[in-house]
C-alpha cells in the first residue's frame, strides 16, 4: 500500500519539463536521442562492453492471510552486498516495484494445469533519471497438477528487446529442467561484454544430458532499433489508425492503449514511441499500468500508457481529460479528440501513408529488422522534410554556445500547411529537449 502511495505521489508531480528530473520507479521515459544531425542513426542505450544485465530475479505468486495471492521476489542473482547506503536505498526502491510490474494484472490469480508463456517488458526510471528495463517472461514451472505461474525478470540499464526474448528462451529451457541450471548460464552470461551493434557473442553453457552447448547472441546493426518491432504494431492496427496514433504523440497528447495480453501492449507501445524518432516522448511511458496505478488516466499531464483491456470500463469512469484510446485487439481507436487528421500536412501523412501500407502488405516477404528500418525511414523523413533545416537557425557566438531563432527557423517553412504543424511542434517539450541538446553539441564537439 505505502508503494502504491508512492507511485500515485510521483506521477502527481509530473510537469511538462519538471516530471523529466524528477521521475520515480513509476515515471518511465524511453531513452534520450544523443544530439546529431536529424536522420542520423544513433545509438541512445546499450554502449558495447557493458554488462548483459544487473540481475535476474524471480517472482513467485504467495498466498497470503486473506487467501489472495500477492508477487513476491524469491530468488535473485547476484546478490549486492557491501552497498552504500543510499544505493542500498535505491535497490530496496526498486526491488519492491518489480513483483508489481511483474504482475500488473492484480491478485486474482489461481492455480492452473496450463498456460502459455508470454514476453514482455517494462520501464522504471530512478530518482537520478537513470533507467533500468526488466525483461519479462511469465511460465508455468515443469510438473504436475495444478501450479500457479511465475517470472524470470532481467533487469538491465540496455534495450534491446530481441537480444533479452532469446536470453529468456534460454532461461526458460533451463527452467523445465531445474533452477540450478540457471545459475552458471546467468554467470556466464554476465562475465561476457555487450557487443557493438552487429557483432556476436558466444555463451558456453553446460546441461545435463546435453552437453555443452554454445549460444550465440547477435545484436543488431542498427542500434536505435534494437528495441523495437514495428512488425507487431502493423500486424495490430492498419496505417490510417497508425498515424492518427502518430499525429497525437508529435503533439504529446495523452493516450492509452488497450489489450489484454501484456506481450501486445509493450512491444506496441514502445513501437508508438520509436516512431518519434530522434524524438524523444519525455513524459509519463509506462507500457503496461499495474492494477493498483490505473489512477494514472487522470494525470493532467502528456502520458503514453498501456492497460489491459479487462480494465477499460474502470479507466472510462475515470475523471480524466481528452485522450486518445486505442484499442490493439480490434484494431481501431475507441476515443479520439477529434482534430488527429489535421494536425500532420496532408501531402507528408499521404506519403507515408503509401509508405506504410507497402511495408503492410509486405510483412511476409521482408524481414521484422527491414520491416524496422523501412518504417522508421518513413517516418524520420517525415520530420526531416518539416524540421530539417533547423541547424541552419541556430545562431552561435564566440564562445560556441548556440541560441536557436524560432521565427526565422518557422518563416523559412514555404508550405503553409507545414508551417502550420510546425509552430504547434516547437512548442512541445520533445522539440525543446532536442533544440537544447543541438546547442550544446557544437560545444562538446569542440571540446572533444
Amino acid at each position: 500500500a505505502s508503494l502504491t502511495k508512492f507511485f500515485r505521489r510521483s506521477l502527481r508531480r509530473i510537469g511538462r519539463r519538471e516530471g523529466i528530473d524528477e521521475a520515480s520507479a513509476a515515471e518511465t521515459t524511453p531513452p534520450r536521442a544523443a544530439p546529431g544531425r536529424l536522420g542520423e542513426r544513433i545509438c541512445s542505450l546499450g554502449s558495447a562492453g557493458q554488462f548483459f544485465f544487473e540481475y535476474l530475479v524471480v517472482v513467485s505468486l504467495k498466498k497470503t492471510s486473506e487467501g489472495r495471492y500477492e508477487p513476491k521476489i524469491t530468488y535473485q542473482f547476484p546478490k549486492r552486498e557491501n552497498l552504500l547506503k543510499g544505493q542500498k536505498e535505491e535497490e530496496e526502491r526498486l526491488l519492491q516495484a518489480i513483483p508489481l510490474f511483474c504482475f500488473p494484472d492484480g491478485n486474482n490469480w489461481a492455480p492452473v494445469t496450463d498456460f502459455t508463456s508470454e514476453t514482455f517488458s517494462f520501464v522504471l526510471t530512478n530518482v537520478d533519471g537513470s533507467r533500468k528495463i526488466g525483461y519479462c517472461r511469465r511460465l508455468l514451472p515443469s510438473g504436475r497438477g495444478v501450479r500457479l505461474p511465475e517470472v524470470f525478470c532481467i533487469i538491465s540499464c540496455l534495450g534491446c528487446f530481441g537480444l533479452f526474448s532469446k536470453i529468456l528462451d534460454e532461461v526458460e529451457k533451463r527452467r523445465q529442467i531445474s533452477m540450478a541450471v540457471i545459475y552458471p548460464f546467468m554467470q556466464g552470461l554476465r562475465e561476457s561484454p555487450f557487443p557493438a551493434p552487429g557483432k556476436t557473442v558466444t555463451i558456453k553453457s553446460f546441461i545435463p544430458e546435453s552437453g555443452t552447448e554454445l549460444i550465440e547472441l547477435t545484436r543488431p546493426l542498427d542500434a536505435h532499433l534494437e528495441h523495437v518491432e514495428f512488425q507487431a504494431l502493423l500486424q495490430r492496427l492498419s496505417p490510417s489508425v497508425i498515424l492518427p496514433i502518430f499525429a497525437s504523440a508529435v503533439l504529446e497528447r495523452r493516450l492509452i492503449f488497450l489489450a489484454e495480453e501484456l506481450s501486445v501492449l509493450s512491444q506496441c507501445i514502445h513501437a508508438v514511441a520509436a516512431l518519434l524518432y530522434p524524438f524523444t516522448w519525455a513524459h509519463t511511458y509506462i507500457p503496461v499500468v499495474p492494477e493498483c496505478l490505473l489512477d494514472t488516466v487522470c494525470c493532467p499531464t502528456p502520458f503514453m500508457v498501456g492497460i489491459q483491456l479487462r480494465h477499460l470500463e474502470r479507466v472510462l469512469e475515470q475523471p480524466m481529460e481528452e485522450a486518445l484510446i486505442v484499442d490493439l485487439c480490434e484494431g481501431k481507436i475507441l476515443q479520439a479528440v477529434g482534430d488527429e487528421e489535421e494536425i500532420l500536412p496532408i501531402k507528408l501523412q499521404n506519403e507515408m501513408l503509401t509508405s506504410l501500407s507497402k511495408h503492410n502488405n509486405n510483412n511476409n516477404v521482408h524481414t521484422p529488422e527491414q520491416v524496422n528500418t523501412l518504417v522508421s525511414e518513413a517516418f524520420v523523413h517525415f520530420f526531416v522534410r518539416t524540421v530539417g533545416h533547423y541547424g541552419s537557425h541556430i545562431k552561435w557566438n564566440k564562445s560556441g554556445s548556440g541560441a536557436f531563432q524560432e521565427r526565422p527557423f518557422c518563416k523559412a517553412i514555404s508550405s503553409k500547411t507545414c508551417r502550420k504543424f510546425v509552430k504547434k511542434f516547437v512548442k512541445t517539450n520533445m522539440f525543446s529537449l532536442f533544440i537544447e541538446e543541438a546547442e550544446r553539441s557544437r560545444i562538446s564537439q569542440e571540446g572533444e
